[in-house]
């Protein structure tokens, strides 16, 4: 394991996180912020409980899972892209890096990058709404194996894409709406039976679901079954990249 690459890449990846901090963190921690105020401190003190949490605490998990899950996707796409269009990509292909040590420096900065956002949001939150979490350590669990796993989707993301806005397809078009689709402001026990079912076909419910158990010790989803669909997502994506580096899906040409 060549430790001194893996190293390169993370350090450059964390060092252009620390460049834009503006955009990378304070960005993404404000917006989420104004959802908090709006829909926990405005809306959620007129409104019940929600599975017996109050609405401002129980929309905690997920709005800390919306923002983990785009910019994952949004590091580690923007991540592996650049050196494909400033064409910097052949040096790291021409070098003696496997691309098992290419993935942990990329997919690795951009989890770690994640994880960092996750915790700022959970503390901004403490602002504005009163939580507690019943399984801390199931908590950074999940935290840090949705980072990995979106991070991988993202890094399969920057490959494929052909044009920066190729890149904002996905997170745009798919991932938000099924994020917000996902129970990230409601319980899916609210939804008419037929569409509780068809929601089940979410896989962000399943994200959600585990990691709002590990707050208050309740969710839509048993936590095997969500600890079970989250990590088979993350083992169709480490097979996605071993094809697209043993291939050079569009890396080589």
């Amino acid at each position: 394991m060549n430790t001194y690459a893996i190293q390169a890449i993370y350090r450059f990846e964390m060092a252009r996180t620390f460049r834009t901090l503006m955009q990378s963190i304070a960005a993404p921690v404000l917006s989420t912020a104004l959802y908090f105020v709006v829909f926990g401190a405005a809306i959620g003190a007129r409104m019940g409980k929600v599975d017996g949490v109050g609405y401002g605490s129980f929309i905690v998990p997920g709005l800390i899972m919306l923002s983990i899950l785009t910019e994952s996707v949004a590091n580690a796409s923007f991540g592996i892209y650049l050196p494909k269009w400033s064409g910097t990509i052949f040096e790291l292909l021409s070098a003696p890096v496997s691309y098992v040590e290419v993935l942990i420096g990329y997919v690795g900065a951009a989890a770690t990058k994640s994880v960092m956002l996750g915790l700022l949001i959970l503390a901004t939150a403490r602002v504005f709404v009163p939580y507690e979490v019943l399984h801390p350590l199931w908590m950074v669990a999940f935290l840090v194996l949705t980072a990995v796993t979106f991070s991988m989707l993202g890094f399969i993301i920057g490959v494929w894409a052909g044009s920066f806005e190729q890149l904002q397809v996905v997170p745009l078009m798919i991932l938000t709406p099924l994020t917000f689709l996902g129970g990230a402001f409601y319980s899916i026990s609210m939804l008419p039976p037929l569409w509780q079912r068809i929601t089940l076909f979410n896989p962000v419910v399943y994200l959600i679901s585990g990691f709002r158990w590990s707050f208050f010790g309740a969710a839509d989803v048993n936590v095997v079954a969500s600890t079970g669909a989250t990590l088979a997502f993350l083992a169709l994506c480490v097979s996605a990249v071993a094809v697209i580096f043993k291939t050079g899906y569009k890396l080589k040409n």
